[in-house]
């Protein structure tokens, strides 16, 4: 059985095609935003729209994928893990990051015309 205790889904729309880098060590490594949205209705009864911004990573087979398939607008699933990490800037401020490592991609739709 699969590993529960850190998995993360996730369905929305690339902000961006997918950077993609192979590094000195010949990993391909491919970093991209997805956007994902919800709608509801406040106490007030007004409409609220709410759109998060995630960091997706995928590395070697699936950065090759992404590079290939995944592009601006188009909606997908993405199934993986959540990443925590630290660094300091280059003012020597600490700076947090989460990011989701990709394990699975499905594309739901075309890009929008």
């Amino acid at each position: 059985m699969k590993n529960l205790r850190n998995q993360v889904q996730l369905i929305g729309h690339l902000g961006a095609d997918p950077e993609v880098k192979v590094l000195n060590s010949g990993t391909k490594v491919a970093r991209f935003s997805l956007a994902t949205f919800e709608s509801y209705t406040d106490k007030d009864g007004k409409k609220v729209e709410d759109t998060q911004w995630h960091k997706i990573i995928a590395w070697t087979g699936n950065a090759t994928y992404a590079e290939k398939y995944l592009k601006k607008g188009i909606e997908i699933m993405v199934s993986g893990k959540l990443v925590y990490g630290s660094y300091e800037d280059k003012d020597g401020i600490k700076r947090y990051t989460a990011e989701i490592v990709a394990q699975d991609f499905l594309i739901l739709s075309k890009k929008e015309s």
